[in-house]
């Protein structure tokens, strides 16, 4: 039986033949993309694009810009139509650098706990982790000094589903912050800390718009030398400054920042 031919679509009504174009495909523009314009014949990568304009780098390190038209270029040797890559949504973070989880409900508190020094502490700890916490269920409650850690550790009671971390102000050797944390450390008991003598100081002095923070002699209650060298006021003025400069991980210096996020992780991790 011989074969028959559709031919529909390939005639017109006048009897000549539609001439049938190929689809022309687009192509984002990305970074590093090769291809070449037929009309000058100047091959390159992508180096950067907009919505109206293309500039490609050759080998030499040439760059041309050319104008982003349809079926303007050449891909693997065949026509195409670059186009301005569609921009990818970025991941919102948190104040800590964490990624932020959208819509999440606080977590029922954990029996477990993370003490710290001073409401100043607490309200650091706040502004930066405070998302994280939420969302791990973590409770920050202020100490109001280590002077009898060992009895406050004692009388909370740590175990294996109730830990307790602990951040020190000052924690460097020979001093009776270090002695404290050395007499409670357990297997669930964390005390990591900075070695600044108050929290203040973890704050960088550019985020509070100082140069360095001052030397405050021994003897001298350390905020209020701070308060009188820099003309802030009373402790109260110097402690809305310092804790409103703060935004984020990065107004605080790295040792605080890696104690805080051992202590998290300390108190969150189930064995």
């Amino acid at each position: 039986m011989p074969r028959t031919h559709d031919y529909r679509g390939l005639f017109g009504t006048d009897g000549t033949r539609v001439q049938q174009r190929k689809a022309i495909p687009e192509v984002p523009a990305e970074r590093g993309l090769v291809v070449e314009d037929p009309a000058s014949g100047f091959c390159g990568a992508v180096v950067a694009v907009d919505i109206r304009e293309v500039t490609l780098e050759d080998r030499a390190g040439r760059r041309r810009v050319f104008p982003l038209r349809p079926a303007a270029f050449l891909y693997e040797g065949k026509p195409a139509t670059l186009v301005k890559p569609a921009v990818q949504a970025q991941p919102r973070r948190s104040a800590s650098g964490s990624t932020r989880v959208a819509n999440v409900k606080a977590r029922t508190a954990r029996a477990s706990r993370i003490w710290v020094e001073g409401i100043h502490d607490a309200a650091l700890l706040e502004t930066v982790w405070g998302h994280d916490l939420r969302v791990e269920g973590i409770v920050v409650e202020p100490l109001h000094g280590v002077h009898d850690l060992a009895a406050a550790v004692r009388e909370f009671g740590p175990a294996p589903h109730r830990k307790l971390g602990i951040l020190v102000d000052h924690l460097v050797s020979g001093t009776m912050e270090t002695r404290q944390a050395a007499s409670v450390a357990g297997p669930h008991v964390l005390v990591t800390g900075h070695p600044f003598v108050d929290v203040w100081e973890a704050v960088k002095p550019a985020a509070v718009g100082i140069r360095a923070w001052p030397t405050i002699p021994r003897g001298t209650d350390w905020k209020t030398g701070v308060c009188e060298a820099l003309r802030w006021g009373e402790p109260a003025d110097g402690a809305r400054r310092v804790m409103g400069a703060v935004k984020s991980f990065r107004d605080l210096d790295s040792s605080l920042i890696g104690a805080v996020e051992q202590l998290i992780d300390f108190v969150t991790v189930e064995h």
